[in-house]
Protein backbone atom coordinates (compact mmCIF):
# COMPACT_ATOMS: atom_id res chain seq x y z
CA UNK A 1 0.00 0.00 0.00
CA UNK A 2 2.87 2.38 0.81
CA UNK A 3 4.40 1.80 -2.62
CA UNK A 4 1.07 2.62 -4.29
CA UNK A 5 0.85 5.87 -2.30
CA UNK A 6 4.36 6.83 -3.32
CA UNK A 7 3.65 6.11 -6.99
CA UNK A 8 0.41 8.10 -6.84
CA UNK A 9 2.18 11.08 -5.27
CA UNK A 10 4.96 10.93 -7.83
CA UNK A 11 2.40 10.80 -10.66
CA UNK A 12 0.56 13.82 -9.25
CA UNK A 13 3.82 15.69 -8.76
CA UNK A 14 4.82 14.89 -12.34
CA UNK A 15 1.56 16.29 -13.69
CA UNK A 16 1.78 19.39 -11.52
CA UNK A 17 5.36 20.03 -12.58
CA UNK A 18 4.14 20.84 -16.08
CA UNK A 19 1.43 23.21 -14.95
CA UNK A 20 2.26 25.01 -11.72
CA UNK A 21 5.82 25.99 -12.53
CA UNK A 22 4.71 28.26 -15.36
CA UNK A 23 1.92 30.07 -13.48
CA UNK A 24 3.77 33.15 -12.24
CA UNK A 25 6.12 34.74 -14.76
CA UNK A 26 7.61 38.17 -14.40
CA UNK A 27 9.19 40.41 -17.00
CA UNK A 28 12.37 42.39 -16.75
CA UNK A 29 15.81 42.65 -18.25
CA UNK A 30 18.99 40.64 -18.08
CA UNK A 31 22.60 41.65 -18.42
CA UNK A 32 25.70 39.56 -17.85
CA UNK A 33 28.91 39.59 -15.88
CA UNK A 34 32.20 37.88 -16.57
CA UNK A 35 34.53 35.65 -14.53
CA UNK A 36 35.86 35.39 -11.95
CA UNK A 37 32.57 34.56 -10.24
CA UNK A 38 34.07 34.35 -6.76
CA UNK A 39 33.85 35.68 -4.20
CA UNK A 40 30.06 35.88 -4.21
CA UNK A 41 27.68 37.49 -1.74
CA UNK A 42 25.97 34.17 -1.03
CA UNK A 43 28.81 31.67 -0.90
CA UNK A 44 32.09 33.50 -0.50
CA UNK A 45 34.82 31.62 -2.38
CA UNK A 46 32.84 28.44 -3.05
CA UNK A 47 32.59 27.76 -6.77
CA UNK A 48 29.01 27.26 -7.95
CA UNK A 49 29.61 26.47 -11.61
CA UNK A 50 28.72 28.81 -14.43
CA UNK A 51 24.93 28.65 -14.71
CA UNK A 52 24.59 31.29 -12.04
CA UNK A 53 23.27 34.81 -11.55
CA UNK A 54 23.43 37.91 -9.42
CA UNK A 55 20.07 39.22 -8.20
CA UNK A 56 19.14 42.89 -8.39
CA UNK A 57 17.18 44.61 -5.64
CA UNK A 58 14.01 43.53 -7.48
CA UNK A 59 14.55 39.87 -6.48
CA UNK A 60 17.33 39.98 -3.85
CA UNK A 61 14.85 39.91 -0.93
CA UNK A 62 17.47 40.88 1.68
CA UNK A 63 19.59 37.86 0.75
CA UNK A 64 16.75 35.32 0.78
CA UNK A 65 17.29 34.91 -2.97
CA UNK A 66 20.58 33.09 -2.31
CA UNK A 67 20.28 29.57 -3.67
CA UNK A 68 16.98 30.17 -5.46
CA UNK A 69 16.81 28.98 -9.02
CA UNK A 70 15.23 31.01 -11.78
CA UNK A 71 14.09 29.96 -15.22
CA UNK A 72 14.99 32.82 -17.58
CA UNK A 73 13.77 33.20 -21.16
CA UNK A 74 14.95 35.81 -23.67
CA UNK A 75 11.93 37.65 -25.10
CA UNK A 76 13.53 40.43 -27.16
CA UNK A 77 15.86 43.34 -27.61
CA UNK A 78 16.32 46.36 -25.37
CA UNK A 79 18.59 48.18 -27.79
CA UNK A 80 19.70 48.20 -31.44
CA UNK A 81 20.26 44.46 -31.64
CA UNK A 82 17.20 43.38 -33.66
CA UNK A 83 17.20 39.66 -32.82
CA UNK A 84 19.27 38.98 -29.70
CA UNK A 85 17.52 35.75 -28.66
CA UNK A 86 19.26 32.57 -29.78
CA UNK A 87 20.34 29.15 -28.62
CA UNK A 88 18.29 27.51 -25.91
CA UNK A 89 14.70 28.48 -25.29
CA UNK A 90 15.50 29.18 -21.64
CA UNK A 91 18.19 28.76 -18.99
CA UNK A 92 17.89 27.79 -15.33
CA UNK A 93 20.31 29.69 -13.09
CA UNK A 94 21.06 29.69 -9.39
CA UNK A 95 21.36 33.01 -7.54
CA UNK A 96 24.78 33.16 -5.91
CA UNK A 97 25.48 36.88 -5.84
CA UNK A 98 24.03 40.35 -5.37
CA UNK A 99 23.96 42.96 -8.11
CA UNK A 100 24.09 46.23 -6.15
CA UNK A 101 21.94 49.31 -6.61
CA UNK A 102 22.40 50.71 -10.08
CA UNK A 103 22.38 47.20 -11.54
CA UNK A 104 21.48 47.50 -15.20
CA UNK A 105 19.16 44.48 -15.25
CA UNK A 106 16.62 42.66 -13.13
CA UNK A 107 19.01 39.73 -13.10
CA UNK A 108 22.69 39.68 -13.99
CA UNK A 109 23.47 36.32 -15.60
CA UNK A 110 26.88 34.73 -15.84
CA UNK A 111 28.39 35.21 -19.28
CA UNK A 112 27.81 31.51 -20.06
CA UNK A 113 24.15 31.58 -19.01
CA UNK A 114 23.48 34.75 -21.03
CA UNK A 115 25.22 33.33 -24.11
CA UNK A 116 23.08 30.19 -23.96
CA UNK A 117 19.89 32.22 -24.59
CA UNK A 118 21.08 35.40 -26.31
CA UNK A 119 23.83 37.01 -28.33
CA UNK A 120 26.33 38.53 -25.85
CA UNK A 121 26.86 41.43 -28.26
CA UNK A 122 23.33 42.59 -27.34
CA UNK A 123 24.57 43.30 -23.80
CA UNK A 124 21.06 43.59 -22.35
CA UNK A 125 17.86 41.74 -23.25
CA UNK A 126 14.20 41.64 -22.30
CA UNK A 127 13.28 38.52 -20.35
CA UNK A 128 10.50 36.63 -18.71
CA UNK A 129 11.49 34.77 -15.58
CA UNK A 130 10.12 32.92 -12.61
CA UNK A 131 11.42 31.05 -9.64
CA UNK A 132 12.10 27.47 -10.66
CA UNK A 133 11.02 24.74 -8.30
CA UNK A 134 11.26 21.10 -9.21
CA UNK A 135 7.91 19.89 -7.85
CA UNK A 136 8.61 16.23 -8.55
CA UNK A 137 11.60 16.17 -6.25
CA UNK A 138 10.00 18.36 -3.57
CA UNK A 139 6.77 16.36 -3.37
CA UNK A 140 8.60 13.04 -3.54
CA UNK A 141 10.78 14.07 -0.60
CA UNK A 142 7.75 15.18 1.40
CA UNK A 143 5.98 11.86 0.75
CA UNK A 144 9.10 9.90 1.68
CA UNK A 145 9.48 11.82 4.94
CA UNK A 146 5.87 11.08 5.89
CA UNK A 147 6.36 7.30 5.57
Amino acid sequence: MAKLSILLCIAIAFMLSFTLREVVAHTGTATFYTPPYVPSACNGYRKDGVMIAAASDAIWDDGAACGRKYKVKCTGATNQSPHPCRGKKYVVVKVVDYCPSGCEGTIDLSQEAFASIADPDAGKIKISFHQYVNLIINLSIQVFLQL
